[in-house]
């Protein structure tokens, strides 16, 4: 008799030690680890790859990464390491799902399934303010993280404002306070849209206002394609309207360019720049031509003085954005890698460049094992 009792009471206290640690497993949570080392410093890296990851780095105030998984966002530094390095700092909030993540400056905004907006001090990894918004999509950002990071879903900036959207929910918060500037309705249609660098919101049905949620008055019809946008489609610098006329939208007042119509012409380090199967040219906002470069390219985007291109052999390739004088060049290729791969996802912010790489023919399912080239798909290059 106190044998059996003996392994009774032993199979409850076994099952009791069971029932807390799925409990702590499960039960919702939040962890924060704020950052205890320096800020890292800028990075003064002459142009090269520096690096390789298996996560999609955001890069933020040009000192640190930024990594977004299913139920966490995490820094590490510097900016130009070599892999992934224990995390500076990191937020995990479980069982809610990391929608997306944007930054401005040091101040990074996290979007969560459950709509909570949380922004975190990318310096000291402290939480500086938190607001309830619409329900969010859930994690879609596959293995590296790269559509959390680089397209987070109705989550943009401009002006010094998060703008959120939701269905026919659309929501400006102050980037610095969080607190709530509006909150309005729109039309079927909106929930995707972009931000100009003039600080207009504009979707498929309209534009307004980023600080003050007004529809702005004569607008082009739409639907648009936006042109020149930081990732995410936040701060586009131009876009097309639904006659394919081109416009810049720098400013509060729309300027017509029409060497913006030719379908596939892009803005970059200030000039419009257009690339076919024969050549990459540049031409003025007024229209001059300022130079023509043979040989096929894709168009990546800009810095403050190049346009950066890379070709078909996944050569990175910078030119001179007045004058098409070739800055500098270099293969997208971590040590003896081969550059026999197919771009991905990529952003390009300030000085660095992070690209996906693909297996040449790797499946449309970004879940299938063969899909990405390798472990440490992303590659990182100073610029």
């Amino acid at each position: 008799m106190n044998r059996v009792l003996l392994r009774t009471s032993v199979a409850l206290v076994l099952l009791a030690a069971a029932v807390l640690v799925v409990w702590r497993v499960l039960a919702p949570a939040e962890v924060l680890a704020s950052a205890t080392t320096p800020y890292p410093p800028i990075s003064l890296r002459p142009p090269a790859v520096t690096g390789r990851t298996n996560l999609a780095p955001l890069v933020v105030d040009g000192r640190l990464r930024v990594y977004a998984t299913k139920h966490q966002v995490k820094a590490d530094g510097p900016v130009d390491g070599q892999t992934l390095y224990t995390a500076r700092w990191s937020f995990r909030r479980w069982p809610e799902q990391l929608s997306g993540v944007a930054a401005r400056g040091a101040t990074v905004i996290t979007r969560w399934s459950d709509g909570e907006l949380v922004a975190i001090d990318a310096r000291t990894g402290k939480i500086t303010w938190r607001q309830d918004g619409p329900d969010a999509p859930g994690y879609a950002g596959h293995r590296t993280g790269a559509a959390a990071v680089w397209t987070p879903p109705g989550l943009r900036l401009a002006a010094g404002t998060v703008v959120v959207t939701a269905d026919q929910n659309l929501v400006g918060y102050d980037l610095s306070t969080g607190a709530v500037r509006w909150r309005i309705s729109t039309p079927p249609g909106c929930a995707e849209g972009f931000t100009t660098s003039g600080g207009a919101y504009v979707c498929a049905t309209g534009a307004y206002d980023v600080e003050s949620g007004v529809a702005i008055a004569d607008w082009p019809a739409g639907p648009f394609e936006p042109i020149g946008c930081d990732s995410g489609g936040s701060d586009c610098a131009a876009f097309r309207d639904c006659a394919g006329q081109g416009r810049f939208a720098d400013s509060a007042v729309l300027r017509r360019v029409p060497a913006l119509d030719a379908a596939g012409a892009t803005v970059a380090a200030g000039v419009i720049v257009t690339a076919s199967d024969a050549a990459v040219s540049a031409r003025s906002a007024e229209g001059e031509e300022l130079w023509s470069r043979s040989g096929a390219a894709r168009i990546l985007g800009g810095t403050s003085a190049n346009v950066v291109l890379l070709t078909a052999g996944n050569t990175l390739v910078a030119v001179n954005a007045r004058t098409g004088v070739e800055a500098y060049s270099f293969p997208l290729a971590y040590g003896t890698e081969k550059t026999e791969w197919r771009p991905g996802g990529y952003r390009l912010a300030g000085r660095f460049l992070a690209m996906e790489r693909l297996n040449v023919d790797a499946p449309d399912d970004p879940e299938s094992p063969i899909y990405y080239l390798t472990l440490d798909t992303v590659i990182i290059a100073a610029l």
